[in-house]
């Protein structure tokens, strides 16, 4: 699975978008809205698999304890908020990348319409469901950033598999715990003592993909810009080695 992190690269990018920063936290509160009704309205985490892994997303990523119990009460309140549904597309970037989207809508003529629309207009083409997902690894992904080196990566890697864990890798500063997605929730919890800084299901690729022409390479970074500013997409998966 190695080149699968790239946290760091991720890290700079996000970092020099601040106002990115309320706009991740808006598509995690859909996550934390859908996750409490999905599961029958419960709100205790202990009770609700799937909130558990959405709440270790948010602590993951920063949100505050104070946004996570406002959307817990607006989910179990009358109507339980906004009518969201999941709808997964898949389809080809620029230069044959494979391409998963994971959207969270309440109109889904509206979402088919612009996934549509931005495949189209950067070199790409929406695809039938499993087109590409058949070549994707369904995971359980936790990032802990050792750029310090405080850590040590024999420690960390026996701590994870200890803890569960199905795989581990180290690179570039960055320890990466896999895990398969029904273990995820516990393997968190056996690694209490680390921080993370992400952690999610994620959906991970079997191969990468380079683009050597200069055009697919600037088409694909503008997909996934068009991409991740789209209030529907939750989160976009691709093959491309960047």
């Amino acid at each position: 699975m190695s080149g699968h992190s790239k946290w760091h690269n991720i890290q700079k990018t996000k970092g020099a978008q601040d106002a990115k920063r309320a706009a991740a936290f808006t598509k995690i509160a859909k996550e934390l809205i859908v996750a409490v009704k999905e599961g029958g309205g419960i709100t205790d985490p202990a009770n609700n698999s799937r909130l558990a892994t959405v709440i270790t997303k948010a602590k993951a990523a920063n949100m505050p304890n104070d946004n996570i119990k406002r959307c817990l009460e607006k989910a179990s309140g009358a109507g339980g908020g906004d009518n969201y549904e999941s709808i997964t597309y898949e389809g080809y970037g620029p230069g044959g990348v494979a391409v998963i989207v994971e959207t969270m809508t309440d109109n889904r003529n509206r979402t088919a319409g612009s996934m549509r629309h931005h495949f189209d207009k950067f070199g790409g083409n929406l695809g039938a469901s499993g087109c590409v997902s058949w070549s994707f690894d369904k995971k359980g992904v936790l990032v802990i950033d050792n750029e310090e080196g405080d850590l040590d990566e024999e420690e960390v890697m026996m701590d994870a598999m200890d803890a569960g864990a199905d795989d581990f890798e180290a690179e570039e500063g960055v320890f990466t715990i896999y895990t398969l997605p029904d273990d995820f929730n516990d393997v968190v919890a056996n690694l209490s003592k680390y921080t993370f800084v992400s952690a999610q299901i994620e959906m991970v690729p079997q191969n990468y993909q380079k683009l050597e022409s200069e055009e697919h390479i600037k088409l694909m970074e503008k997909l996934i810009d068009i991409m991740e500013d789209d209030d529907d997409v939750q989160n976009i998966w691709h093959n491309w080695e960047e």
